[in-house]
């Protein structure tokens, strides 16, 4: 087993067979100890946090693929915090399209003098490229086929897929008494097809109930319940 990536939140490594493991580690984005999912940074390390994302990556990806989409998935170990998944490759140096239902974090800091904190959206869909140096500037879909990083009959794609994933995470939530405010996603593409990679919890996704927030350790919880 090869180590061919450390990120922030995990590791990747290539198995014999081709296929790729995700190692899920404790820390979590945010800032001066203070959870943020729209973080660049490292803000805080929890015991456990790992095992936690992954149970409810897990749980997602396999409501995913109940509903036929497509994904990276194979199967995971959440006692060992690993994910076995199928090679895909990112568009460009990666991208990040989030799907927002409020306006909230980043949305609302840039648009803020328009828009009430919190107020409605229709799915908005924005894209951003992964660049911590540039603080993951947001992307067009001209810009996007300029640079040659995105078709627009990918970006097409991209955009339905983002609706649809977040409309069935943005259900299943529902049905717990959560309301999901926004969730980011990455895609990447197995052969010809654009698949979702990486992960679905609490670390991608502001999920709030009775007006509050719930920290991704308590919406595990909460969604794994019986």
């Amino acid at each position: 087993m090869e180590l061919i990536y450390t990120g922030k939140t995990k590791n990747v490594y290539k198995l014999p067979d081709g296929m790729f493991l995700l190692k899920f580690k404790d820390d979590m984005t945010g800032k001066d100890g203070v959870f943020d999912p729209g973080s660049n940074e490292i803000g805080l390390t929890v015991e456990g946090a790992g095992q936690s994302g992954l149970r409810l990556t897990k749980f997602f990806f396999e409501k995913l693929k109940d509903e036929g989409i497509p994904t990276h998935y194979i199967d995971a170990d959440p006692k060992e915090a690993t994910m076995t998944v199928k090679p895909a490759a990112t568009f460009g140096k990666g991208l990040e399209v989030i799907c927002r239902y409020r306006a909230v974090g980043s949305f609302y800091r840039r648009y803020g003098g328009y828009v009430e904190e919190g107020h409605p959206l229709d799915a908005f869909v924005e894209v951003t490229l992964k660049d911590d140096d540039r603080q993951d500037p947001p992307i067009s879909e001209d810009a996007l086929d300029m640079l040659n990083i995105l078709s627009r009959d990918e970006y097409k794609t991209l955009k339905n897929l983002t609706h649809r994933i977040a409309s069935i995470v943005r259900e299943l939530l529902a049905e717990k008494g959560l309301d999901l405010y926004d969730i980011k996603f990455e895609f990447g593409k197995s052969g010809n097809e654009i698949v979702l990679i990486d992960e679905i919890s609490g670390g991608n996704m502001r999920a709030f109930m009775d007006g509050k927030q719930v920290e991704p350790f308590q919406l595990e919880k909460i969604m794994l319940s019986d």
